[in-house]
């Protein structure tokens, strides 16, 4: 249950009017490089002014009392996967429901990736194809990352306008699944790729060792949820991350983000290329640093099939280790929900038949707050750092997004630290049919979410409107120091 905490306030105003001036009073305001007591000034859904007391606001201002509550930039998930058809499943969240999630756990802005289009389709088709899926549903603002499938010369000539034109300024590419990448192409589009100020983000795995060890484990009759997670050990991972690295390097130092970071070994690779000064950062996800493979010999593991698996619980101290020290820079999601009564089913007696993916946009905010913050791991601003203000640098979002400036768009969580939740499905607002969180208790909850001024959740309750985010057109990329 999510306590009420009362706003004196008309929050009817303030879900449909984006032009309603509202002042936060007094909270602890947090920003990527400090924390302090402050108010905040929103007019015409930006941010007017951050300041420890403002006194000078018009009469019929919209004030909420923030005391005892750290108000912060809202989060940016720069990895979700909404509405997407895996070939043998479509997941059960689009733009609506998903970012209906997001809002309520307080996520303000998403960069999805797309999923393939049609064989040899070029990079605006699947542009036009999401486009169409978010515009009347999002209920926060929302971008795409551009998605490879192939590479000739009609589709490297094709990144420029994607970048300058469409403000779609990252990229993936895998090296697994059916639209994987061999080396050659890998190369071609780095270069191409850093020569149009875009960044390589990539799903890393070596794709020869696990389809041989899938189909090893198959013929000896291991079927069964846990032997997903032995077809693609750490290793598999780590050397796709080390191989990209190392073609990046042969690119020029093209610029390279790694998605979903499940292990240790990995990590030093990355720590490595960025000892060399080779510009690469990588991104986790709460999965790996609060769930193992023990999930594996649960009677429910087809909830926990992902790619990558879960890892031993040493990976998940080597992961949080690297958000300690700063060799981590981002948590996103890798939100890819499916059912589990029904969908995910389809791999009760044999794992490979199982849509990969588990849901998570609403839980990352508030898991990693009670694990992080809570916990004393990082500091309330680390917090930031990886949720909202890198993400945005990242990403071409900032300073629209990730920060409290003023010109800022006013997208804002309010955390209570005081609430103490046990995570269950039926707080959540996705629409699948289970959490892999269940039972988990969180320390702090988001109380408040607000997307370009509008308060789009309040008290655990969803209170935006489908249609009300926007495209984003981002700015190319640009190296961060």
């Amino acid at each position: 249950m999510i306590a009420h905490r009362s706003f004196s306030v008309d929050l009817d105003k303030l879900t449909s009017d984006v032009s309603t001036t509202i002042l936060i009073r007094q909270g602890l305001v947090v920003d990527h490089q400090q924390a302090q007591q402050a108010d905040i000034l929103i007019k015409d859904g930006k941010i007017a002014d951050v300041a420890p007391v403002i006194s000078a606001f018009p009469a019929d201002t919209q004030v909420i009392d923030a005391s005892g509550l750290y108000v912060m930039p809202g989060g940016i998930d720069v990895h979700t996967h909404f509405n997407i058809d895996v070939g043998i499943a479509r997941s059960s969240d689009d733009f609506y429901t998903g970012t209906r999630a997001a809002a309520c756990g307080g996520t303000t802005s998403v960069v999805d990736h797309m999923g393939f289009g049609p064989k040899g389709c070029n990079l605006h088709h699947q542009l036009a194809v999401y486009k169409k899926y978010a515009k009347e549903n999002a209920v926060i603002d929302y971008s795409f990352h551009g998605v490879i499938q192939h590479i000739n010369e009609e589709i490297l000539s094709e990144m420029a306008s994607m970048v300058e034109e469409e403000g779609i300024s990252s990229f993936k590419l895998y090296l697994t699944y059916g639209y994987k990448l061999d080396d050659e192409s890998v190369l071609r589009a780095l270069i191409q790729l850093k020569k149009v100020n875009a960044l390589t983000t990539v799903h890393p795995e070596n794709d020869a060792a696990i389809a041989m060890r899938r189909e090893m484990l198959l013929e000896q009759g291991k079927t069964a949820p846990k032997y997903h997670a032995e077809s693609r050990p750490l290793e598999c991972e780590a050397e796709a991350i080390a191989r990209m690295i190392n073609l990046a390097k042969l690119a020029g130092d093209a610029p390279l983000y790694i998605v979903h970071l499940s292990n240790g070994l990995g990590l030093d690779y990355v720590r490595l290329a960025r000892r060399n000064n080779q510009p690469v950062w990588a991104e986790t996800c709460p999965q790996y640093l609060l769930l193992d493979d023990s999930c594996y010999e649960r009677d429910d593991a087809l909830k926990f099939i992902l790619s990558p698996p879960l890892r031993p619980q040493e990976e998940r101290d080597k992961l949080w280790q690297g958000l300690i020290d700063g060799s981590i820079d981002t948590v996103a999601t890798d939100h890819c929900s499916f059912t589990y009564y029904d969908q995910k089913q389809r791999g009760k007696d044999n794992f490979s038949a199982c849509p990969n993916g588990m849901p998570g946009v609403e839980n990352r905010m508030p898991m990693l707050f009670s694990e992080g913050v809570m916990s004393k791991r990082i500091s309330p601003s680390r917090f930031v750092e990886l949720t909202s203000y890198l993400p945005a640098k990242l990403f071409g979002l900032y300073p629209q997004k990730g920060c409290l400036a003023k010109g800022a768009d006013a997208d804002l969580v309010l955390f209570d630290p005081e609430q103490q939740v046990t995570t269950t499905h039926d707080l959540l607002h996705d629409n699948t049919d289970y959490t892999p969180y269940e039972g988990m208790n969180c320390h702090g909850w988001p109380i408040m979410t607000l997307s370009r001024g509008r308060v789009v959740a309040c008290n655990g309750e969803f209170t935006g409107r489908a249609g009300n985010g926007r495209f984003i057109r981002r700015k190319p990329f640009e190296h961060q120091k």
